[in-house]
């Protein structure tokens, strides 16, 4: 029985020479095709294929996104233009890639190594983990501080919060405090909000280092942190909601 296949590819043009490319080797059946991720979705649970022929970087949601959409899912075969990803991670359980523009030889290869997959398990683990490694935002483990002419870079897990003073910002951490050029708001949006929660306008505290939560006057509350100084900061009203369900209370 032909292996039955679904395409999606924002680009027309290149969505029907893989159509053709298919077609010519009488080996698979288009059981649907879309430009758009997002639309695609649906048909695609509906259709059941046997391979996702799947482009990467697309407006709406990348093909990293939409793949982790669809339970279960199909055997996958990446299609980019582009080299930077990590495309040898593809070509190991069940996942492979052709590269812009697509060779008959690279197509003959990947539709082998489907036909050889078939009947298995849906998707390997290996699979599932590469697609949330390439979903999951990626967040940095240290901070830059420069003085002068020097870079000093500092590792986030011992920064027990980060405070604005003076028009400047700080990364507190047990031996000193460092200089950085970010705004708080800045440092919200880039670090991981599973580690670092604003707890005040001026002030953002690494979760792991939190001893204590006190309640306080006015609706707010006090976090006093494990460094030796016993740190104590003030939770702003509107925040320790958030803080609290981070601290899982």
């Amino acid at each position: 029985m032909a292996m039955r296949a679904f395409l999606v590819d924002d680009e027309a043009l290149a969505l029907k020479r893989l159509q053709r490319m298919l077609a010519a080797t009488k080996r698979v059946e288009i059981v649907g095709l879309s430009q758009d991720p997002v639309e695609a979705v649906p048909s695609i649970l509906e259709a059941r294929p046997d391979v996702l022929f799947l482009d990467i970087e697309m407006p709406g949601m990348t093909g990293f996104e939409m793949l982790a959409q669809l339970h279960p899912q199909p055997w996958v075969v990446f299609t980019t233009a582009y080299d930077r990803y990590a495309l040898e991670a593809f070509g190991v359980n069940s996942v492979d890639y052709l590269l812009k523009p697509i060779e008959a030889a690279n197509l003959d290869r990947a539709i082998d190594k489907i036909e050889r997959l078939r009947g298995t398990a849906a998707t390997p683990p290996a699979m599932a983990e590469l697609i949330r490694r390439l979903t999951a935002p990626a967040y940095p483990d240290r901070v830059a501080s420069k003085v002068g002419e020097k870079i000093e870079f500092v590792d986030l897990d011992q920064v027990t919060h980060f405070f604005a003073s003076d028009k400047l910002t700080f990364a507190s951490t047990p031996a000193k405090n460092y200089s950085v050029d970010y705004t708080i708001q800045e440092l919200e949006q880039k670090l991981d909000p599973g580690k670092f929660v604003r707890v005040h306008r001026a002030t953002l505290v690494n979760v792991a280092h939190v001893q204590e939560l006190h309640s306080w006057f006015a609706g707010r509350m006090m976090v006093r942190l494990k460094d030796p100084k016993h740190t104590e900061l003030t939770v702003s009203r509107d925040r320790v909601r958030a803080l609290k369900q981070r601290l899982g209370i």
